[in-house]
């Protein structure tokens, strides 16, 4: 070199093979003197990252996402749709729903349980209200460039092996169905570069007093005297003292490296595992208010837990089987091709809702049963006060 610095100057980076290419790493360079044309705090390494091989366009500024290998898709194993279930939704009885209404009558203070005990069934009406959910269980994998202060020792580069693709890297997976998110650097794909915030010299100007060493006195205010003509005896009436952040020096330690005046940049690997859920709650319009059922559990009726999942076709309502439809064919297009689907789990969960009209004393009268606890919702009470003033 020209000045007399030493510099080590390696080849690029390739998968594989150290031969000929179109940039060069520069490890304890000499810093160029326009530091405008260095890169921005944190960037990644000058050199072309295109020629990692599983990792073109990975960049400082956001993830680059890693598509799966084609044989990582299990899709359904060439195996045949299995039969289709035979359904048989539970329904509330007489005596189910009078048990409930007198249970429901005794809870309340003020309210007599005589027309609980004395009525006469009218009508009972099924609006049971089914939930449909598919999960999508997938695992996604992207790489951005990562910097961070080089604080020595051996830096793990392409000289030390090759690097391994996105969906080689052996990742801790949690449960299925389970969220995670791992980050993991990515073997040999380490290099060293100089700061560019403070030049490679681990210092860089004060921001309080811009490297001038001094700020404004804080007793006299920058006057130099106090009261009327006293001459200000901590700054001896110069009206400045030595900056309190960089005790005078004028420079602070660079924060960006942490004064090792080195970055050392690598890619890192982010492998993310999301449950993808879609649901469908079917709506009877039964003029129940749907918010009750919040309080209340309900009843699998299904559950199918496989690799992937087929539609439901022959549910009762049809509208559960045309979300199924619906939602396997839509998870299927959003996640098969950027994602690995790892499982998916469909259920089809019953909450029970029965309107029951009743006549008491001759007068027609109605409540609702809901939920697996038959809880009761009835605005109408026929006798909701019993209690006797004296």
């Amino acid at each position: 070199m020209a000045d007399g610095r030493q510099g080590i100057r390696v080849p690029t980076q390739t998968y594989g093979t150290v031969g000929q290419t179109s940039a060069q790493w520069t490890f304890g360079a000499a810093i160029p003197t326009d530091m405008a044309q260095m890169p921005g705090p944190y960037a990644a390494p000058t050199y072309n990252t295109g020629t990692i091989s599983g990792y073109e366009g990975t960049t400082a500024a956001g993830g680059k996402h890693c598509l799966p290998p084609p044989n990582l898709f299990l899709g359904h194993g060439g195996g045949q749709q299995p039969p289709q279930r035979t359904w048989n939704v539970p329904a509330i009885t007489e005596d189910e729903a009078k048990e409930a209404f007198i249970q429901y009558a005794s809870s309340k203070c003020c309210y007599s349980t005589d027309p609980a005990k004395e009525m006469v069934f009218n009508d009972l009406q099924l609006f049971n209200t089914y939930r449909y959910k598919l999960e999508t269980f997938t695992e996604s994998r992207s790489s951005e460039w990562k910097t961070e202060p080089y604080g020595g020792g051996a830096v793990d580069s392409y000289l030390r092996g090759t690097p391994p693709l996105p969906w080689d890297m052996r990742a801790d997976s949690p449960g299925m169905f389970r969220e995670k998110t791992q980050r993991i650097r990515v073997p040999h794909t380490s290099a060293l570069t100089a700061c560019p915030t403070c030049g490679s010299t681990g210092r860089r100007y004060c921001n309080k007093c811009n490297g001038n060493s001094k700020q404004q006195c804080g007793r006299c205010h920058g006057r130099g005297v106090r009261f009327v003509d006293e001459t200000c005896d901590q700054c001896m009436g110069s009206g400045l003292e030595n900056c309190q952040v960089c005790s005078g020096m004028g420079k602070t330690v660079c924060n960006d490296c942490a004064g090792k005046g080195q970055l050392l940049s690598f890619i890192e690997l982010q492998v993310e595992w999301k449950n993808n859920v879609y649901e469908y709650v079917a709506d009877e319009r039964s003029g129940f208010p749907i918010e009750l059922f919040k309080t209340v559990t309900g009843e699998t009726l299904f559950v199918d837990d496989s690799p992937m999942v087929y539609p439901v076709i022959s549910f009762p309502d049809f509208g559960v089987s045309q979300a199924s439809s619906y939602a396997v064919e839509q998870h299927q297009t959003q996640f098969a091709s950027t994602r690995r689907i790892l499982r998916q789990r469909q259920t089809i969960e019953l909450i029970l809702l029965t309107r029951v009209q009743y006549l008491w004393h001759g007068k027609p009268y109605s409540f609702y049963v809901y939920g697996k606890e038959r809880k009761v919702h009835a605005e109408d009470y026929p006798q909701k006060c019993c209690c006797t003033i004296l």
